[in-house]
C-alpha cells in the first residue's frame, strides 16, 4: 500500500485554520514573493487563489515602493490594509519571501484579525525553523 505525502500547500495550510475561524474572515492565502500559492482557504477556487497570490506579491511590493518614495529608506512592512465597501484585505509578511493575505467582511474586528495573523506568522516561522519529522520506514513489531 502506498500513501502519498501531503503537498507543500497542504503542509502549510494549517496556518490558515485559526484565521478562518474568526468571525468575518472569509478567505486566506499564503503567497510567495513571486506570487505563487503556498496555501489557501478551501472555499477559494484554485484560480482565485492564484490571482490573490499574484496580487498579494504586487500589493506588498507596491506598498514597500510607496513607503520608500516618502522616506528614501528600505522599509520593513508590518502590514498593508485595503478597505472597500466589501471588506478588508490585509497582507502581512510571513517570513522570507512569503506573505499572508486575509479577506474579511466589513463587520470583522480588524484588530483581532491582525493580531491573529501575527500569531499565525510566528507559529509558521517556528514550524519552518524546526527540522522535518519523518516516519520510520520500518514497521515496529
Amino acid at each position: 500500500m502506498s500513501t502519498s505525502l501531503p503537498s507543500a500547500t497542504d503542509q502549510i495550510s494549517w496556518v490558515l485554520t485559526p484565521l478562518l475561524e474568526l468571525p468575518g474572515v472569509l478567505h486566506a492565502v499564503i503567497a510567495t514573493g513571486d506570487g505563487l500559492v503556498e496555501g489557501a482557504s478551501q472555499d477559494l477556487s484554485r484560480a482565485s487563489a492564484e490571482r490573490v497570490a499574484a496580487m498579494t506579491a504586487t500589493v506588498h511590493a507596491a506598498a514597500r515602493a510607496f513607503t520608500t518614495a516618502f522616506t528614501d529608506q528600505q522599509p520593513r512592512l508590518a502590514q498593508t490594509v485595503v478597505e472597500s465597501d466589501l471588506g478588508f484585505a490585509v497582507v502581512v509578511p510571513a517570513g522570507q519571501n512569503t506573505s499572508l493575505a486575509v479577506f474579511a467582511s466589513p463587520d470583522a474586528q480588524l484588530g483581532n484579525v491582525a493580531y491573529q495573523m501575527q500569531v499565525q506568522v510566528a507559529a509558521l516561522s517556528r514550524a519552518m525553523a524546526s527540522p522535518a519529522r519523518h516516519q520510520d520506514a520500518v514497521a515496529r513489531t
